[in-house]
């Protein structure tokens, strides 16, 4: 791996499943400690406050993702041209994307911020949130929401870093905001008493000091250090970056539809998926960060016009992808209790766990999958097709909702993996059969 003196990395020649194992394992270990923040939060508001308290954080969940999945994803989209700049070697084209990427994300935060926190109480109630939980559900995610910008330019500064190969920043970042978050939430909510609202705030300043950190770094490496004028690419980021924001806010409307069923089922139940959901969201964090070094990798030899590494990328992140979800999918097939009762109490709802969170694990594979594809995809510079199926994804998760979802418990768990499963195999198609030929077409 070639590596400059400030931390970036060229992932153009070398031995590639070491570059990609040496990018993943940083990426990895800073998104499972952004995750184990995520899931302290919840032990100590479920232990510390009540399971009722849970059930309200984990009722804005899905909001959580249309909201900040946008925004997070819209910057996630500048980083293929980022890569791609690096992979060419052209600086100045670099330095130009990133400064406007920093002006739409100044701007697109303040206008979420305000219509979010405006139209928060109509979207709960949209969702039939709880009547015993829509005021610690409230309280939660519009302090959440009024840290939008903080939360939207640490993903900046992240995506930047992770583009030019240094993944490593943003672990040191991840692990400081992670302890400080997590001495925030004794203090404020177990110390001070100052309910669900204590673990927003600790969230929203763990946030922030991780984009202190890795903004820091981004200034040492001097790409915004050019002093010739540098072209608006505006438009191009865009183009580059909505599909993959409308693809995160397309794949929560779906997810939102199964927290509506969820809801109806009562506070109980809403409990038991936001128990589900936090292992969900912490175990798929090791297939996603395949994909996102495979997405890095991609892109970078996109921009350097190496195609063959390309595809041989692509088939060594599916095997990495199987050997790191191996070991999880056996948790949560065999030991769905045992996860369940670090955040419940309840006996009852905890037995609901037990039906739900097997499944998941079985799907647990084509999850991964999912991840390689969509972020190879990506990389090569085509965010439509995977927005596409994003939409995908919607129609499964509606489809089998309203059939079998809405008749147990277990029915919703098999309506979210169908989601995962019809779009692994649409982009899987996609890659082989599209983009690889036309790769080929690209070599002869």
């Amino acid at each position: 791996m070639n590596k400059n003196s400030n931390g970036a990395n060229n992932m153009t020649s070398g031995n590639s499943m070491k570059q990609i194992i040496a990018f993943f394992l940083p990426l990895l270990w800073g998104n499972l400690f952004q995750q184990i923040y995520s899931l302290v939060d919840s032990i100590i508001v479920g232990k510390g406050i009540s399971d009722k308290a849970l059930a309200a954080v984990g009722a804005t969940g899905t909001l959580n993702f249309l909201i900040l999945g946008f925004v997070v994803g819209m910057t996630r989209g500048f980083g293929v041209l980022f890569s791609q700049s690096f992979g060419k070697g052209d600086m100045e084209l670099l330095e130009s994307h990133i400064r406007s990427a920093k002006k739409l994300c100044l701007i697109i935060s303040v206008l979420f911020t305000v219509i979010c926190i405006l139209s928060l109480k109509a979207l709960l109630l949209f969702l039939s949130t709880p009547a015993d939980i829509f005021k610690d559900a409230y309280n939660y995610f519009v302090i959440i929401l009024a840290g939008i910008l903080i939360t939207v330019m640490n993903n900046l500064v992240i995506t930047i870093l992770q583009s030019l190969g240094d993944s490593k920043t943003p672990l040191y970042a991840m692990l400081i905001s992670s302890l400080a978050n997590i001495i925030l939430d004794i203090i404020l909510v177990m110390g001070i008493r100052t309910g669900v609202a204590g673990a927003a705030i600790a969230t929203v300043a763990a946030q922030f000091i991780s984009y202190y950190y890795c903004h820091i770094k981004v200034k040492k490496l001097g790409i915004l250090d050019f002093s010739s004028s540098t072209t608006d690419t505006t438009l191009e980021l865009l183009k580059i970056g909505l599909p993959v924001a409308f693809m995160n806010s397309i794949t929560a409307s779906g997810a939102m539809i199964l927290q509506y069923f969820v809801n109806l089922m009562g506070s109980g139940y809403v409990a038991a998926y936001s128990a589900c959901m936090k292992f969900a969201g912490l175990f798929e964090q090791f297939g996603m960060s395949v994909g996102l070094a495979i997405m890095t990798f991609v892109g970078q030899n996109m921009g350097a016009k190496k195609y063959s590494r390309i595809r041989k990328g692509v088939r060594e992140g599916i095997l990495l992808s199987i050997i790191v979800n191996l070991p999880l999918a056996i948790l949560q097939i065999f030991f769905p209790g045992f996860l369940a009762k670090m955040l419940l109490s309840d006996v009852q709802i905890i037995s609901y766990c037990s039906e739900f969170m097997p499944i998941l694990g079985i799907a647990l594979f084509p999850l991964g999958w999912l991840f390689i594809y969509r972020y190879a995809v990506q990389g090569i510079g085509n965010t439509f097709l995977p927005m596409l199926s994003g939409i995908l994804e919607v129609v499964l998760r509606c489809s089998f909702c309203m059939t079998i979802g809405r008749q147990s418990f277990r029915g919703i768990a098999i309506s979210e993996v169908s989601a995962w499963i019809g779009a692994f195999i649409m982009l899987m198609i996609t890659y082989y059969v599209i983009l690889e030929l036309k790769l080929c077409r690209c070599q002869k």
